[in-house]
């Protein structure tokens, strides 16, 4: 303990009683002791230290600290203590949450405020590729205390980057793997914590939802649930189901794997729930459910492409999830959120698929007496002390129970006709056998414009494509009061709307109208002979009112009015066709009729409505337009605008409208966008093809390459193994004999051989040429010198030479000589030569009276020159010797090649094409040897040459000194015998040039 207290005092040093260190200075001080202490202990320390201050200093510690943390976790890795350390204390640094350390003393914090700290130095994090795998690998380690700090950090990171994240995560190599792999670690807290990473992983990345799901995600999400109790299970089953619908939604391919895994039989055990319990449903388990709702319309979901979806609607009715569903639908006690999320699976589970839309028509609810589940779901749309989503999603079921469902509309209109029910009080007490059409006309007559509305769109589902249908509703009698005759469902709708009512009532039943008229000639017909309805139609249309709905309902009143027109069989004399045209032109006008019909479709209620069947509206003023109007709409638009306003022509066409053409405008519009974009991609993947075929051309051309050398080199393999045949023919006939082709192999290995020979003398000679450059070099340099002291000197010193030698004619010779020679060497050593100027200036102390010195001087030069010369001839001796041996081998390696020459031209009659080819390669190779060897013989020569050139110049001055120099041979015999010999062997080349051409 003392030796860490003073480890700590030096490192941090001491502070002095009247002043306390700042958290920088301590932060920096705890920094540099991680990063310079050796040893471990030492760090650790720092490390706990970092991690005490992350919280409170999280802006020193990670801008400072963050690199020195790194290299924590990858120098001392084995130390799982200090990697705990740097872990947590990075931890805190990119926590996305604020602490209550980094504010002043006395501040609130609130819960869930984040903090852009953390996504900073987030950012700073994940710069470096190489921080995310060190993580990832972190994970192999089975310690708690690195293998959770380790997950928490990457939660943080995918919490503040996601994107970035996610990138990286996506290339690392079994990245994902790993972190699947702590789903099935033994410690709760790991595996739950792995589940929140992989929900914050998987977030609008397909890929990675992919792979998660092809790691056996699923199998490890429904052992998790099993094990925690499902719906009674904790907060780990949600996690488990958001996870999951994280995979399922929007990816058609992990649904296809969801349902060909055989996995939506395993949901079923998630609704057994004990449904006659009296005990209440705690908030999580009320959270589960509506979760696990969730992942059955995810797979069912209008959004989906049709196959997924009658495939999944098949399996669910099969494995009985549907009867577990309607089940809990018919359930008492269940909370009505989780109510209403039932209600809208079971329209989506039933939509469009006759198999389980009859099943649903045949289910009963647990009443007295019993009543089909259609009912008692009516039942509670109509009334209007029902909260308002929960009649919403009635109102779904019902349409998903009639879409595309031409047995359950008959069965609806059915309960309407008086045969069949009896006639409809609007103001009693249903009886108890009471039916669908019954509630309908009672909603549709009741004073709550909401269930007016409701009731009208329910009403309308039942007549979707379906003509028959509209025809039987004719007949539909209702009796307005006691002792009044009954009146038909049309003119008692058209009474409604001229009695005032609301506007949301209006809506509703002009839509019930619109899809009553379209395609129906019978219906136009019995709504033109009600006396009221046209002027009705045209004074709402020609009104000018500004609020947004009522210039809905004018545009409602207009389609109805091109209906009208539209599908008109002239039975009617009253109101025909081109009546009804003139109608128009005269009371509303045809550019006015156009703007008040195209004007539903500039509604944002109508964008709303036609993106999804299901109703979005989330309080009754939201309630405007129906998925299946806005569908109709759509169809029928322009074509009753045209049968009402045939004047509004573009051109010369009389059948086109202004709006129409603006329309079909807008579509052409469009269409060259996509047009243009459609090029682009085409282009863009045709310059993607052409790379891809370039790139494949390169890769044959490697291939056919590696192909012919993988050829190549059997074909020597198999020479080798058969006695290392050189030329091989392509013909029985041409063979050449084995011994033969080995004995051509050896003499070229011999040639070879002495080649790598001369090379060496060669080099040799380079280098004793060096070492005498080198020499030179030193010579001119000391020249250069003393070249300005000794000018005077010299030139006095040539005077008396010349005076001295005046009497004799062969020395004043000598003297000029003399004179042009050191001319010469100033002019190209720099005009002087140390050793000339040192003879000469001996010559001069010649003729004074210190005979004595001078003499002594001269015979000094004369020993070093005599011992010099001695050395030249040794020298010149070696390389004579070298070079007559050198000549030698040239004789026997012309003589080889000469031999070779012959045995090629002996067999050249009998070789074949791939065997001419092989011995003109020989042949080639041959000729470059030889063309080696003769550049070797020249450089030789200039050598030789230039040592016999120094040995002339040094007995020529020793002469001229008057020194008896005595050599064996003479300069030119010398010359001209190595000339001489070097000569006979390029005559020889020669030859042997002509003989191989």
């Amino acid at each position: 303990m003392d030796l860490f207290r003073s480890v700590t005092q030096t490192v941090l040093g001491t502070p002095q009683p009247d002043q306390q260190p700042s958290g920088a200075d301590t932060v920096e001080r705890l920094i540099d002791r991680v990063q310079s202490s050796t040893l471990l202990e030492d760090r650790r320390d720092g490390c706990r230290a970092l991690k005490a201050m992350s919280r409170k200093y999280r802006v020193l510690v990670g801008a400072h600290g963050m690199d020195t943390l790194l290299q924590v976790l990858e120098a001392d890795r084995s130390d799982h203590e200090i990697v705990n350390y740097a872990l947590e204390t990075l931890v805190n640094v990119t926590a996305p949450e604020i602490f209550p350390e980094e504010c002043e003393d006395g501040d609130y914090v609130p819960d869930g405020q984040t903090s852009e700290l953390g996504g900073q130095f987030t950012e700073i994090f994940t710069k470096r590729q190489e921080n995310i795998s060190l993580l990832v690998n972190l994970l192999d380690e089975f310690d708690f205390k690195v293998r959770y700090p380790t997950i928490k950090l990457m939660t943080n990171l995918l919490k503040n980057r996601p994107k970035e994240l996610q990138e990286v995560i996506l290339v690392i190599p079994s990245g994902v793997s790993k972190l699947m792999d702590q789903l099935s670690d033994s410690r709760e807290v790991i595996r739950n914590d792995t589940l929140l990473l992989l929900t914050q992983l998987t977030k609008s990345n397909t890929n990675l939802q992919k792979i998660v799901a092809f790691e056996n995600a699923y199998d490890h999400m429904f052992e998790i649930i099993r094990e925690e109790g499902f719906a009674d299970g904790g907060v780990v089953v949600e996690d488990c189901l958001i996870l999951m619908l994280n995979l399922l939604r929007n990816n058609p391919s992990n649904q296809t794997f969801f349902k060909e895994g055989s996995y939506i039989q395993r949901l079923t055990s998630f609704f057994t729930l004990p449904l006659d319990s009296k005990e209440g449903w705690s908030a999580q388990k009320v959270t589960n459910i509506h979760y696990m709702l969730q992942l059955v319309q995810t797979l069912v979901a209008p959004q989906n492409s049709a196959q997924v979806v009658t495939s999944c609607q098949k399996v669910m009715n099969n494995c009985g999830l549907l009867q577990a569903l309607t089940s809990l639908l018919m359930a008492s006690g269940v909370p009505v959120d989780i109510l209403t999320d039932t209600i809208v699976t079971v329209s989506d589970m039933i939509r469009g698929c006759l198999p389980n839309q009859e099943f649903f028509a045949n289910m009963m609810a647990p009443s007295t007496p019993p009543r089909p589940a259609i009912v008692v779901l009516l039942m509670s749309m109509v009334n209007e002390k029902q909260p308002f989503v929960l009649r919403c999603a009635v109102l779904y079921c019902f349409q998903c129970f009639l879409y595309r469902n031409q047995n359950g509309q008959s069965q609806i209109i059915q309960t309407l006709l008086p045969q069949t029910a009896d006639v409809v009080p609007g103001t009693k007490p249903f009886p108890n056998s009471v039916t669908a059409g019954q509630l309908l006309c009672s909603g549709l007559f009741s004073p709550d414009p909401v269930s007016n509305w409701f009731a009208a769109v329910a009403l309308s589902h039942s007549l979707v494509e379906n003509v028959a249908q509209k025809e039987h509703m004719l007949r539909v009698q209702l009796a307005t009061s006691v002792g009044s005759p009954p009146v038909s469902l049309m003119q008692q709708c058209t009474s409604i709307l001229q009695a005032g009512t609301k506007i949301l009532t209006r809506l509703g039943i002009l839509m019930l109208l619109s899809t009553w008229l379209a395609n129906s000639p019978l219906a136009v017909q019995t709504l033109l002979s009600i006396s009221t309805a046209v002027p009705y139609l045209t004074a709402q249309v020609s009104a000018n009112e500004h609020d947004e709905l009522e210039r809905v309902s004018q545009g409602l009143c207009a389609f109805i009015l091109g209906l009208c027109a539209q599908f008109n069989d002239g039975s009617c004399a009253n109101f025909s066709q081109e009546s009804l045209r003139q109608l128009v032109t005269d009371r509303i006008g045809a550019e006015n009729f156009g703007d008040k019909m195209s004007g539903i479709s500039r509604i944002e209620a109508y964008s709303k409505a036609a993106k999804s069947p299901q109703l979005s509206a989330k309080q009754p003023s939201d309630l405007v337009f129906d998925h299946e109007f806005c569908r109709l709409f759509k169809t029928l638009e322009s074509s009753s605008l045209r049968a009402v306003t045939p004047q509004l022509m573009n051109g010369t066409s009389s059948d086109v409208s202004p709006v129409e053409v603006i329309k079909y405008k807008d579509i052409i519009r469009d269409q060259d966008l996509e047009i243009c974009q459609l090029k682009e991609t085409v282009s863009h993947i045709q310059s993607q093809l052409n790379e891809y075929l370039a790139e494949k051309e390169t890769l044959k051309a490697q291939i056919q390459q590696l192909h012919d050398e993988n050829t190549v080199l059997k074909a020597q393999q198999d020479i080798s193994a058969a006695g290392k045949n050189v030329v091989t023919s392509t013909t029985s006939e041409a063979n050449v004999d084995s011994a033969e082709s080995q004995q051509l192999t050896q003499q070229v290995n011999l040639l070879q051989q002495q080649l790598a020979e001369m090379t060496h003398a060669r080099d040799y000679y380079y280098y004793e040429l060096a070492k005498k450059d080198a020499e030179l070099t030193a010579l001119q340099q000391s020249n250069q010198q003393t070249d300005h002291q000794q000018q005077g000197v010299q030139q006095a010193d040539l005077q008396n030479v010349q005076t001295t030698n005046n009497n004799s004619e062969n020395g004043t010779n000598e003297i000029q000589n003399l004179c042009k020679q050191l001319e010469d060497l100033q002019l190209v050593l720099y005009n002087k030569d140390w050793e000339i100027q040192q003879l000469k200036e001996n010559m001069k102390n010649n003729s004074n009276p210190q005979e004595n010195l001078s003499a002594e001087e001269r015979e000094n030069k004369v020993l070093a020159l005599q011992k010099e010369l001695d050395q030249l001839k040794e020298l010149n001796s070696k390389l004579r010797e070298e070079n007559n041996l050198m000549d030698g081998q040239l004789q026997d390696t012309l003589s080889q090649n000469k031999q070779l020459q012959k045995q090629l031209n002996t067999g050249a009659s009998s070789e074949s094409t791939v065997s001419a080819s092989l011995d003109e390669k020989k042949r080639r190779e041959l000729e470059d040897d030889l063309e080696n060897l003769k550049k070797e013989q020249e450089d030789l020569l200039v050598l030789v040459t230039d040592q016999d050139s120094k040995m002339s110049d040094y007995r020529r001055r020793l002469r001229r000194y008057g020194e008896d120099v005595t050599d064996d041979e003479d300069d030119e015999d010398d010359e001209d015998g190595v000339y001489g010999s070097l000569g006979g062997a390029y005559d020889d080349y020669d030859d042997d040039d002509e003989d191989l051409q």
